[in-house]
């Protein structure tokens, strides 16, 4: 009879494309990964994995069995979370992946109660910068800012979020504040990698407009654009959930050109066609919960300018 360990340990290396992470992703040696494996495939009398030193991939019945083992893991997880939320409580693994600064500052302070309350749930908390692929890298859901865009993923808003410029006190004294996007354009600018291209889009009554930099800085971490502007490097347009002990300080100045940076939101979203866990729709209410409406991060100062933004003509 097959055994669902050597079952999940399959779909686990298909799923994250090495035997090495799929022992980390299930918390157990390679050795044992590697027995579970080769026990299944004597049980089904085929092979399913092509080994290299450097990688696997799947062999013509290994692609033939995964879509079936990998929806009875999905079947056995949901059960399993079905009996947990008839008993009134939640358990079991959790992988989320989310940004690395939105983890530490907001994310963190958020779940350490939660993960108190439920001391049989087992969060495992990716935070890393790079957009994933939720299905394929094996996560529960993914914990995002910005705009959906995956369509294969199914979104929960948590937040709404504001992206303002901002500069040091020092940089404008030195450069100038810019009222307008025109004069916007001949400042220096600290950039977000993971955005693509280093230009800034904002929304007016004629649609979209886009200015562009002279490129100052471009990283992949919000704390070190924060810092970088702090230092007076240049204008960054960042979220409120970064900024806002900053801007309370004094420490970066809000700059106004007319316009503002499109709206985006917190959001959590799951792969298409898996059914929601219910520890999974417990971290999303609680989030939602603890962040707000406005959030907690946007100082009341700056939440009375966004709303007079919104009522100019």
């Amino acid at each position: 009879m097959l055994k669902l360990d050597g079952i999940s340990s399959f779909v686990a290396i298909a799923e994250s494309g090495s035997i090495s992470e799929a022992a980390r992703r299930l918390n157990l040696s390679k050795s044992v990964v590697s027995e579970r494996l080769a026990e299944l495939e004597r049980m089904l009398g085929a092979s399913l994995l092509h080994r290299t030193t450097r990688k696997v991939s799947l062999t013509e019945d290994g692609t033939a069995f995964l879509e079936q083992a990998a929806h009875i893991m999905r079947a056995v997880e949901e059960a399993v979370a079905d009996m947990a939320e008839r008993r009134g409580s939640l358990s079991g693994p959790l992988r989320i992946s989310a940004p690395a600064t939105f983890g530490r500052m907001h994310l963190g302070p958020a779940l350490y109660p939660f993960l108190a309350e439920h001391p049989k749930l087992e969060l495992t908390l990716d935070l890393n910068d790079r957009r994933v692929d939720a299905a394929a890298d094996g996560y529960d859901a993914v914990v995002r800012h910005g705009a959906l865009e995956d369509s294969r993923l199914v979104a929960w808003q948590l937040a709404p979020s504001r992206r303002l410029l901002l500069a040091s006190p020092d940089y404008l004294a030195r450069q100038g504040i810019p009222s307008t996007l025109n004069e916007l354009a001949n400042h220096r600018g600290i950039f977000y990698i993971n955005r693509g291209v280093a230009d800034w889009t904002f929304q007016g009554e004629e649609g979209a407009r886009v200015v562009r930099a002279t490129v100052a800085l471009r990283v992949n971490n919000g704390d070190m654009m924060r810092d970088a502007a702090i230092a007076g490097l240049g204008i960054a347009l960042l979220p409120t959930f970064i900024a806002s002990a900053e801007i309370q300080s004094g420490a970066l100045r809000v700059i106004d050109v007319g316009l503002q940076a499109a709206a985006e939101y917190i959001y959590v979203a799951h792969p298409e066609g898996r059914r929601a866990s219910a520890k999974l729709r417990a971290f999303a209410e609680r989030l939602r919960n603890v962040f707000g409406d406005p959030p907690y991060w946007t100082p009341g100062a700056i939440q009375a300018k966004l709303f007079l933004w919104q009522r100019k003509p």
